[in-house]
């Protein structure tokens, strides 16, 4: 059985319809980590099999999905979409009998603030390169902050 203490890999989740950015952390270090960006086709992964092989293969014990509420904290049609996968991907998961969460989080001006982050950082050269890896990273980070203290 494992300690309480056994480090545990979070894996974060910034939706989107064509793409989804993804980051990797875990609850020892509490650091987030850019991981990739996934296709995705109208709100769902292009390839479903690829992201559930994430999860089993890295042995995943939580994945946060970005929830982008309102600023008034109230649905968008984005959030809606967002919750809508998540229950997606629980049931998923639940099919192949892995152990892992899905959990969402509040990720209002995630985007903003990783577009900021990555330009002053020197990580992107124009406003067109992809920050979603990034936006997940900061979504990650929250969380942990959030529900590991």
């Amino acid at each position: 059985m494992a300690s309480p203490h056994t480090p545990k890999l979070i894996l974060a989740l910034d939706y989107g319809v064509k793409k989804m950015g993804m980051a990797l952390g875990n609850t020892l270090t509490k650091d987030a980590r850019a991981f990739d960006i996934l296709p995705m086709d109208n709100g769902q992964p292009a390839d479903w099999d690829n992201l559930l092989g994430i999860i089993s293969t890295w042995k995943i014990h939580t994945v946060v999905v970005g929830l982008p509420l309102n600023m008034d904290g109230t649905d968008s049609i984005l959030s809606k979409r967002a919750a809508k996968f998540a229950r997606r991907l629980t049931h998923r998961i639940h099919e192949q009998r892995l152990a892992t969460v899905v959990r969402l989080c509040d990720e209002r001006l995630s985007s903003k603030e990783a577009r900021q982050l990555a330009w002053q950082s020197g990580w992107i050269k124009n406003e067109q390169d992809p920050i979603d890896d990034i936006s997940a990273c900061l979504l990650l980070t929250s969380y942990m902050n959030e529900q590991l203290i």
